[in-house]
C-alpha cells in the first residue's frame, strides 16, 4: 500500500462538514441508534431504510424496549428490509447488553465485537461514531475509497485485504473527531466514489492526492473477484382464498427466510392441472384457479423463479392459518420474496 493515506483526513474532514446528508441517526448519534442504523443500512440504501428507521425508533426507543418485544411484532417492523436474521441477532444481543451492561452499549470495541450479530464494521462504527474511539469501520464504500485512493490492486473480497487496509487506517486515524471521519469515509463512497459507474472525481475532496484519479485507472478499481453464480430454484405460490380471509404457512425455524409467514408454495413449476390436481391432494375444495404472472426474487446466494396461481375455495383447509387482510398487515410480517404475490393478493380483496 502507498504511504499517501496521511493526506486524506483533513481535506476529507473539511468535505464532510459541508456536504454530509442530514440524516436522524447523524443527528442524535446515540449508541443505540447507531447501532440500530447500521444493522439496517447493511446492503440497503439509506433513502429506503430511513421511513424504516423512524418507526422502529418509535416502537422501540431504546434497548430496554428492544429485548422485551414480542417477535411477530419485531419482525413485522422489520419486514421489507429482508435478512431477518439481522434483527433476531439485534434482539439477542439487546438481551445480553440487559443482562451484562445495564442497558447501555459498551464503549469498547472488543465488548461490542462480542454481541451477537456485531461484526468487525459495526463495531467499529458504533465506536467511533457514538464513543469517539478512534477505531475504523471498513466496509465496502470505504474499500473502494482506500483502493483508488492507493491504486491498490489488491482484491477487497479477501479478508487478508481488509485488515491490511483496516491497520493503515488506524495509523492516520484523528483521536479528534473520529466519528466524522467514518462517516466521512462511508458518505464519500457512496455519494462521490460510487460503487455503479463513474466516480465522480471532479466533486471529490481527495482528486489531489487519489493516484488512481492521477493515473486515470480509477475506473479499473477496485479489484474484486468475480462472485460465484447464484442457484436457480424454481417454486409456485399459492395465493388461497376463502371469504374475507387467505391462508399463510410458517416456514421452518432455520435455513432461508427462518420462521416467517409465507404463501403456500411448493417446489417446482407446477401447469394449471398440476396444480389443481395439487390442491386438490391437500384437500382444498377448489372454487376456481387461476393463472398469475411470473415472479422472481434473488437472495445473495439463491434466485427463486416462481409460478403463481389464486384459488378461491369453498371452505378452510385444515394446516394453514387463515387470516383477514386486517389481521395480516397486523400481526403476519412476509418476506419481499412474495411482495409481487401480496400485491395481487391485496388487489383481489379491493374488488
Amino acid at each position: 500500500m502507498k504511504d499517501n493515506l496521511i493526506e486524506i483526513v483533513q481535506p476529507l474532514l473539511a468535505w464532510y462538514r459541508q456536504s454530509a446528508r442530514e440524516l436522524s441517526w447523524r443527528s442524535d448519534p446515540q449508541s443505540y441508534r447507531v447501532w440500530v442504523s447500521e444493522i439496517m443500512l447493511q446492503q440497503t440504501r439509506v433513502e429506503a431504510v430511513k421511513p424504516y428507521y423512524e418507526r422502529f425508533m418509535s416502537e422501540l426507543p431504546d434497548i430496554a424496549s428492544l429485548a422485551g418485544a414480542e417477535e411477530e411484532k419485531l419482525l413485522k417492523l422489520w419486514e421489507g428490509l429482508g435478512y431477518y436474521s439481522r434483527v433476531r441477532n439485534l434482539q439477542k444481543a439487546a438481551r445480553i447488553v440487559m443482562e451484562r451492561y445495564d442497558g447501555e452499549l459498551p464503549a469498547s470495541f472488543e465488548a461490542l465485537r462480542e454481541l451477537p450479530g456485531i461484526g468487525e464494521y459495526t463495531a467499529g462504527a458504533i465506536a467511533s461514531i457514538a464513543f469517539g474511539l478512534p477505531v475504523p469501520a471498513v466496509d465496502g464504500n470505504v474499500l473502494r475509497v482506500l483502493s483508488r485512493v492507493t491504486e491498490s490492486d489488491d482484491d477487497i473480497t479477501q479478508a487478508k485485504v481488509k485488515r491490511d487496509f483496516a491497520s493503515r487506517l488506524k495509523e492516520i486515524y484523528p483521536r479528534q473527531q473520529p466519528g466524522d471521519f467514518t462517516q466521512a469515509l462511508m458518505e464519500l463512497g457512496a455519494m462521490v466514489c460510487v460503487p455503479n459507474g463513474a466516480p465522480l472525481c471532479g466533486l471529490c475532496p481527495l482528486s489531489h492526492c487519489c493516484l488512481a484519479h492521477q493515473h486515470g485507472t480509477e475506473g479499473k478499481l477496485p479489484v474484486k473477484a468475480a462472485k460465484k453464480a447464484r442457484r436457480v430454484e424454481q417454486k409456485t405460490v399459492f395465493l388461497l382464498r376463502c371469504g374475507e380471509k387467505a391462508a399463510l404457512a410458517k416456514r421452518a425455524d432455520s435455513g432461508l427466510l427462518a420462521g416467517l409467514w409465507e404463501f403456500p408454495n411448493v417446489e417446482g413449476h407446477l401447469s394449471p392441472e398440476e396444480a389443481g390436481r395439487f390442491l386438490y391432494k391437500k384437500g382444498a375444495a377448489l372454487l376456481e384457479i387461476k393463472r398469475l404472472k411470473k415472479a422472481k426474487h434473488i437472495f445473495t446466494h439463491v434466485e427463486w423463479v416462481m409460478e403463481g396461481y389464486s384459488a378461491l375455495l369453498q371452505e378452510e383447509t385444515p394446516g394453514l392459518i387463515w387470516v383477514s387482510r386486517e389481521e395480516m398487515a397486523a400481526g403476519y410480517p412476509l418476506p419481499n420474496a412474495f411482495k409481487a404475490f401480496q400485491t395481487v393478493l391485496l388487489k383481489e380483496w379491493e374488488k
